[in-house]
């Protein structure tokens, strides 16, 4: 069983017994991910979309609340995942999205979920451009194996957490901002941009130089990032690293910033 990442090799031995979900998207552009798709994807993959599958509809809760739960599970059905399934999840970003896809199964319970190293572009073999038509599966709700932090438990008490933002440095500092309206960070959070996780070739760093890159930070961590997406990709560097799993801030920054009477820095 693959819990976090899984190798192309790795992938070819399993065969018919991975489940596997292209998680491509960009971000301004909720169409991206399909299209993408259709050109050309892993032989057997079904599509996740970001915006329809793995979000709510953004609004009081950030602009890519979680799902709801029995409806993620009802998707994953629907893609013929069984609750024995191996699932894999894929994208060509160094695992920006595919972590959110990852971390979205195992909340819903289901262990045997892993990124796979290098995405895309580590797969040499034809793509397929035939979307699949699988069965059913029987993949059903069970406990979460995750952990989540709300804007709440931030309120409450936020030096009894670790807070560590996933986005860029510059956006951190607040001295840009593309997406959101309000620039800066939640005050006392630490700057880990997710890219930080990879090599050169879009692979997870090995498991000592992740956990030099968190060591210090490691003390009740929550992760955030601008919607909860980006996020993941700290909690599953944080595993690989040893770490007990980091909880999650769905919200993120585009929750925070909705009730002006949160904090910001700087």
């Amino acid at each position: 069983m693959h819990r976090t990442l899984i190798d192309v090799d790795a992938l070819r031995e399993l065969g018919s017994r991975a489940r596997l979900i292209d998680c491509r998207a960009a971000l301004g552009d909720p169409g991206h991910g399909q299209r993408a798709y259709d050109r050309g994807h892993l032989p057997g993959a079904q599509h996740g979309d970001l915006d329809r599958d793995f979000a709510a509809p953004p609004g009081a809760g950030g602009r890519h609340p979680l799902p709801d739960r029995a409806a993620l599970a009802e998707r994953f059905a629907a893609w013929g995942v069984n609750d024995e399934d191996q699932l894999v999840f894929y994208d060509d970003a160094g695992g920006a999205f595919a972590s959110r896809g990852w971390w979205l199964a195992r909340w819903c319970g289901h262990e045997a979920a892993a990124v796979l190293d290098g995405g895309l572009g580590a797969w040499t073999e034809p793509l397929a451009t035939i979307p699949a038509a699988p069965e059913r599966g029987n993949f059903s709700l069970r406990a979460p194996l995750t952990r989540i932090a709300g804007a709440a438990d931030i309120e409450a008490d936020p030096s009894a957490m670790t807070l560590i933002d996933a986005r860029a440095q510059r956006r951190f500092d607040g001295l840009e901002e593309p997406i959101d309206p309000v620039a800066g960070h939640i005050p006392g959070a630490h700057c880990r941009p997710f890219q930080g996780n990879l090599d050169a070739e879009g692979r997870f760093l090995p498991a000592p130089r992740l956990r030099e890159r968190f060591a210090s930070l490691a003390e009740n961590p929550v992760c955030y990032c601008g919607s909860g997406v980006t996020a993941a990709h700290n909690v599953l560097a944080m595993r690989l690293a040893g770490f007990d799993e980091p909880a999650l801030y769905p919200g993120s920054w585009s929750e925070w910033i909705g009730d002006p009477k949160r904090p910001v820095a700087p």
